[in-house]
Formats: C-alpha cells, sequence, structure tokens
C-alpha cells in the first residue's frame, strides 16, 4: 500500500464479502476482519490479491522477533532510502545543467540523459510498477500522475534527442521567460522528470520511516518481561527461558529480578515495584497468598511464586492485545495530497487526453499535439507537492527537538487542530512519580537533625523505595549519614536497629507500639491528616519513647501548575486520571488547578475513560509515561508521551516529551498546529501553481525553460514558508 486510497480500496472490496467484516490500517499495514465461523482465510487472502495488492496471516510479535533475531533493518526501508541517495546524486546535476546556461558545455543534453536515465528508470520503478498496478484494476493515484508525468517527459526528451534537434552539439535552454509555440523537438525534459523523482521518494521515504515505527509499542511492552526465570524442580533451581514456564510451576524471584508471570507468593515477604506497569510509584507489600503480577521487580526479600497464568493469558499480553486494538480501531487521518489528487490525479488526465485530441483535431502536427499533452502532465507533475509536507516537518520536527518535542509523523498532526480535552496521568506526569520526602513532624523537644540522621542512617541500610525516600532526604537536610552499627528488617513492619549507640525503629505506628512507643495527640493527628491526603507516614522512635513521623509522597513538579494553565488558554479542558485513591487525586488536582479527577481507575480501564469521553464528543489528547498508559495513548485522537516513562508509552504515542516537563505538551501542541498550518499553506500553493500553469500548457505556450523556473519558484516558495517554522519559541522561555 502506498497510500491511505489504497487500505480505502482493500477495505471496501473486503466489506464487498458475504458475512465479512473488515477494517483496514494504514499506518500498520494490518486487517482486522471479523468472519463467519469457518470462514477459510485463504479467501480473505484471495480477494485482497484480485485487489492488486498482497497478504498473509497475522504472526505473533515473538515468532517474528525469532525469525530476525537480530533486528535488521527493513528491505523496504533500505530500499527506498537507497533510491533517494542515488536520486539525488544524479538529479542535483541534470537541475543545473538545465537552469543555468553557463553549465550547458557542448554535448550537456546526453550527460543529462546519461545521468537522469537511472533517477526515472530505477529510482522511480516504485512509481511506475504502481501506477502499472492501478491500471490493470481500473484506478489512478497519485503513482500514477508521478509515473505518467516523470515518464512522458523522460520518452519525448529521448524522441527530442534521438529524432528531433534537441541532440545536436551546442543546443542549448536560453533562459528567457517568453512564451512561444513550439513543436518540442528541441526540447528535453529530463530535470523536470529527475527532479519529481528525487522529490517524490524524499517524501515517501519520510513517510514509511515514522510508519515503520507503529508496531514498535507492542515489541516493548513484551520485551518488558523477564527474559529467563528460576523454576524449583525437585528442590533444585532450574534456570528456564520464560516461554517454556507453565502454569503451576514455582519460581525463584531474588530481589531487584523482575516476576516472570503473573503468579501467587507461596513463600517469603517482599516489596514489588509494579511502576514499570502501572506508573505508580508507591511499591506494594506483598506476602505469602498475596497475588503478583508479570514484569514488576521484586524490591525487598526473596519471594517463590507459583504460576497462576502465562503466555497470552497474563495481564501484560492483555495489555499489549489493548495496545493493538486501539491502534487498529483509531480513525484513520487521510493525508492531505491523498486527498487532493483522488480529483486531481483523474482531471488532469482528462485535460492531457482532450488537448492532444483538440491540438489533433485541429489540424496541427502531431509532435505539437503530443508536445502540449505531455506539458500539461508535466506542469501538473507534483514536484513542489513533493516537498510540501516532509519540508514542513522536518523544520517543525527538527525545532520541536531542540525544545525536547518528537513528533512521529505528518498523521498526528491533523488531530491537534481539534483537541479540545486533554487527560493527564498523574504519577510520573503531574507529579514525579518517585517517592519523595514532603515533610517532618516532631514530638516536642525533639531535634528534628537528629531525627533525620537517626532514622536516614538506619533506612539507608535497606532497599525498599521509601526507605530510599527518607535516606536521600535525610541526606539533603542533614548530610553524610552514619552506618548502623546494627540493622534488621522486621517483614511487611519497618527495620530496627542501632545507630551512634541508640536503639532506634522506623516503620509502622505498630512497630513502635510492639516497643511501647506511643504517639502523641497532636503527632497522631498530623499523622491521620497526611494519610488522608494519601500521602505515606512512617513513624520514628528511640530511647522508649516515639520522636516524630516522616512524610513520604509523589510530589508535584514544580512546572505542573503553570502547563495546566497554560493548557486552558489554549482552549483546552484538563482531566487528571490516575489509578491512586480519590483523596491523593483530589489534592493534587486541586494543587496544579484541575477540576475534573477520575480516580481509582485500574490499568485496563484507562483506554474506557478515553473512550467513553470521545463518545461524548470530545477530542481527547491523552498524556502519560506508564506501560498502563499505553493503551489508553494509543486509544486517544492525540498520544503525548513523557520522555522520562516506560518505552511502550514512548512507542504508544504520537508525540514524545523528552525530559518530563509538562510544559513541553503546550510547546507540543501549539508547534503541532502551527506545522499542520504550514503544511496546508504548501500544499496549497504547490497546486495552485500547477492550476495556473494547465492552461499555459495546454496552449502549447510552455517552454521548458519557463517549467523549469516554475518548478524552481514553487519548490523555493515551499522550502522558505516551511523555514519559518524555526522561529517557533517555546512558552518554557
Amino acid at each position: 500500500m502506498t497510500c491511505a486510497s489504497c487500505a480505502n480500496r482493500i477495505e471496501r472490496k473486503l466489506n464487498k464479502l458475504d458475512g465479512v467484516t473488515a477494517t483496514v490500517n494504514y499506518a500498520t499495514e494490518k486487517a482486522r476482519v471479523t468472519v463467519p465461523e469457518g470462514y477459510d482465510p485463504a479467501l480473505l487472502i484471495s480477494e485482497v490479491e484480485k485487489t492488486g495488492y498482497t497478504a498473509a496471516l497475522p504472526r505473533r510479535e515473538r515468532d517474528a522477533a525469532a525469525d530476525n533475531p537480530s533486528g535488521d533493518a527493513d528491505p523496504e526501508l533500505t530500499s527506498l532510502r537507497q533510491r533517494l541517495v542515488g536520486s539525488v546524486v544524479l538529479t542535483v546535476p541534470v537541475i543545473a545543467m538545465s537552469m543555468i546556461p553557463a553549465l550547458q558545455f557542448p554535448f550537456w543534453q546526453w550527460a543529462s540523459l546519461a545521468l537522469a536515465a537511472p533517477v526515472i528508470v530505477w529510482a522511480a520503478w516504485p512509481f511506475h510498477r504502481a501506477a502499472w498496478t492501478n491500471l490493470k484494476h481500473g484506478t489512478a493515484t497519485m503513482d500514477t500522475l508521478i509515473s505518467m508525468g516523470t515518464g512522458a517527459a523522460f520518452l519525448w526528451s529521448l524522441y527530442a534527442l534521438f529524432l528531433g534537434t534537441a541532440g545536436e552539439p551546442g543546443m542549448t535552454h536560453a533562459f528567457e521567460f517568453t512564451i512561444a509555440p513550439s513543436d518540442g523537438a528541441a526540447n528535453i525534459y529530463l530535470e523536470v522528470g529527475a527532479g519529481v523523482t528525487m522529490f517524490i521518494l524524499a517524501g515517501r521515504y519520510f513517510e514509511k520511516r515514522s510508519k515503520r515505527q507503529a508496531g514498535a509499542a507492542l515489541r516493548a511492552l513484551l520485551e518488558l518481561g523477564a527474559k529467563e526465570v528460576s523454576v524449583l524442580r525437585d528442590g533444585r533451581e532450574v534456570q528456564i527461558p520464560t516461554t517454556e514456564l507453565a502454569a503451576g510451576d514455582e519460581f525463584v524471584v531474588r530481589p531487584g529480578e523482575k516476576i516472570a508471570t503473573d503468579g501467587v507468593v507461596v513463600s517469603g515477604t517482599s516489596a514489588v515495584d509494579a511502576s514499570m506497569l502501572t506508573g505508580e510509584s508507591a511499591p506494594v507489600e506483598v506476602a505469602e497468598g498475596d497475588t503478583v503480577t508479570g514484569a514488576t521487580v521484586n524490591a525487598g526479600g526473596r519471594l517463590v511464586v507459583r504460576a497462576s497464568r502465562v503466555g497470552s493469558d497474563t495481564q501484560l499480553a492483555q495489555m499489549a492485545q489493548l495496545v493493538e486494538d486501539a491502534q487498529s480501531g483509531k480513525a484513520e487521518v487521510q493525508r492531505l495530497a491523498d486527498r487532493i489528487s483522488g480529483v486531481f490525479v483523474p482531471i488532469v488526465i482528462g485535460i492531457a487526453v482532450a488537448v492532444l485530441g483538440a491540438w489533433l483535431g485541429a489540424g496541427f502536427p502531431v509532435a505539437a499535439a503530443f508536445t502540449a499533452a505531455v506539458a500539461v502532465l508535466v506542469i501538473a507533475c507534483p514536484c513542489a507537492l513533493g516537498l510540501a509536507t516532509p519540508t514542513a516537518l522536518l523544520v517543525g520536527t527538527g525545532r520541536g527537538a531542540q525544545m525536547g518535542v518528537l513528533i512521529k509523523g505528518p498523521e498526528v498532526l491533523e488531530s491537534t487542530r481539534t483537541v479540545d480535552t486533554v487527560v493527564l496521568d498523574k504519577t510520573g506526569t503531574v507529579t514525579t512519580g518517585r517517592m519523595t520526602l514532603v515533610d517532618v513532624v516532631v514530638e516536642p523537644g525533639v531535634d528534628r537533625a537528629e531525627l533525620l540522621r537517626f532514622a536516614g542512617a538506619l533506612e539507608h541500610a535497606s532497599e525498599h523505595p521509601i526507605a530510599r525516600a527518607i535516606a536521600a532526604g535525610a541526606a539533603a537536610e542533614v548530610g553524610p549519614l552514619p552506618d548502623p552499627e546494627h540493622f534488621e528488617n522486621a517483614a511487611g513492619a519497618g527495620v530496627q536497629g542501632v545507630v551512634d549507640g541508640t536503639a532506634v525503629v522506623v516503620g509502622r505506628e505498630s512497630l513502635l507500639a510492639d516497643w511501647s512507643q506511643q504517639l502523641s495527640p497532636e503527632v497522631a493527628a498530623a499523622k491521620a491528616r497526611a494519610e488522608g491526603e494519601g500521602k505515606t507516614v512512617v513513624a520514628v522512635g528511640w530511647d522508649g519513647r516515639a520522636r516524630g513521623v516522616l512524610v513520604v509522597a509523589d510530589a508535584v513538579k514544580p512546572t505542573s501548575a503553570r502547563a495546566v494553565a497554560e493548557l486552558r488558554r489554549l482552549g483546552l479542558t484538563p482531566v487528571l486520571l490516575t489509578g491512586d485513591n480519590a483523596a491523593v487525586a483530589r489534592r493534587i488536582g486541586a494543587e496544579v488547578g484541575i477540576d475534573e479527577v477520575i480516580a481509582e481507575v485500574l490499568p485496563q480501564e484507562k483506554v474506557a475513560v478515553v473512550a467513553r469521553l470521545q463518545r461524548a464528543g470530545r477530542v481527547v489528547a491523552m498524556v502519560g509515561d506508564g506501560v498502563n498508559d499505553a493503551p489508553a495513548l494509543a486509544q486517544a485522537d492525540l498520544g503525548l508521551a513523557m520522555g522520562s516513562g516506560t518505552d511502550a508509552a514512548i512507542e504508544a504515542a504520537d508525540i514524545t516529551l523528552v525530559g518530563g516537563d509538562l510544559r513541553a505538551a503546550v510547546d507540543a501542541i501549539r508547534l503541532s498546529r502551527r506545522t499542520l498550518a504550514t503544511i496546508k499553506t504548501n500544499l496549497f500553493w504547490a497546486f495552485a501553481y500547477n492550476v495556473a500553469a494547465i492552461p499555459i500548457a495546454a496552449l502549447g505556450m510552455l517552454n521548458p525553460m519557463l517549467a523549469g523556473a516554475a518548478m524552481a519558484f514553487s519548490s523555493v516558495f515551499v522550502v522558505g514558508n516551511s523555514l519559518r517554522l524555526r522561529g517557533f519559541r517555546s512558552v518554557t522561555r
């Protein structure tokens, strides 16, 4: 498939079959087909082949990866790149010689032929092949016009060189703007044929490169899982690939290792970091009988887990399926050039045929009639159109990259114009995504620095994420922390040990109660308020008394409130979406200025929330960073992933925001809208030049030099208009 109209044609053909409902996605190059029970898939493939395309039954991502373990480059993309590089090297001298009379040495026209022939025949071969396929099926696309224009220019140039007077020594194209009828025998169009090929190839290459990334979200999801696992067999640990794991197998997970698959803890206690899967920063305490999810990380002690779900039944695999479903169901954004060319191509071909018939009917020579018809095709052949989208996209994305905004391709730009709602994931997007020490409440007479020093020293010896947050906060405030003389982990309750000869207890209030240490009413009230806001509170005591509490939470990024205000100025309604509890969500929403808060949403429900907003008539942009955000990012009309997030979220999104500053989302939407406006302007003028020149060509009054000058001017205009995007300014400056 070479354009969105190809996907539409295949979709229409498949839907004509009895009982078949099909959706063809041009971006992912996949068809999702619903058929009656017992339907032979070979019939579907046969129907696609009758339409002039090829098809194959899908394979699992793991099978595809096994067939290509080294991850070799896409051969189709490599071929396009080779054709583009070759055409650039060969075409630039041809255009220079044709446009600059001073370079037109004796026999320059034959040198142009030697350089242009490989470009028009070899480099443009994909266009010729697609045009032939279209012809066999009675259709026409932009490939048809490109092939006819470049082919006609080349064939007429051969006629002029070998049978006309263009091949004579000393032939020149005089640099003049006068228009006069001609039989065409002294004119060559090689620079037009080669130039059009070069520019269109450039556009196709950049389009193909961005399109090939469509399936990367699924690969990123699958790669999150553990690759090997230690299974218990007859009391011994045996290392096997996770693909050989069966339901009921018991396997070992050491601290720092990924949990291989969904299961139930058989023995051991630990804190499990699920942030890469759920996006939520707080670790989850697990013990015997608790369920755990594959791809999460064991952040504490040794666990033995009994596998309950493996392969395609796991939560990770189901999330991968959600991403694929959301991608397949997303409404395709028709490329603007394809929309216009759907009408433009047949009209131009019709005009060329009519001009040929009119000249012959008026009694003019065949050469003059053919020259006028070829001139129509040549001037209508979309040279500036080949530059309109790629140059604006390249300049826009280049400027975006300087500001930390990565736009994947032109398909994403149209939705930014109509977006009216922006859904913000909380953890890692609005907040830092890391547990941070945010408050210290001490008992009367207790020195804050001493409490931080004792608690920080003890927590520094622990690997628990909350302990690391306390240790980091303490070290930042009081400086280097002493090493504990004795350390003991109280499973699921906290830690205890000796620091500088003092017995210190840090953990749950119940742990201190075991040592007969009680918080005062004032400190207990402060603890209750913090917990009511969804924060984590750790109590500290020594020498037989409770000494205070440490408050740990996921802190709001300092730029989030400003970013929300800027989003409102763009006419967007912000919505906070999180799996966290409602108290935490409301507190964060109030802090950054978001009124609409949707909390306690399970990972698989986030995509449903986005779909519900869309059904309510909203055009939704989604900003997230966790794997659980990936399906929602794919479902949204515009997906924006924080660069500080997971690879799966980044790959599923349309735009990546490098650096984690939410204000980059504002820049992304502003820049995308500006780039889309530039592309539309470019497309308008690219077609305007062609349409204005077609009547002149039809009258046989378009000499090659004027055609070349018009082509160059339209291209310069398009490039110059695109370069204006370099002056785009970020809201952060």
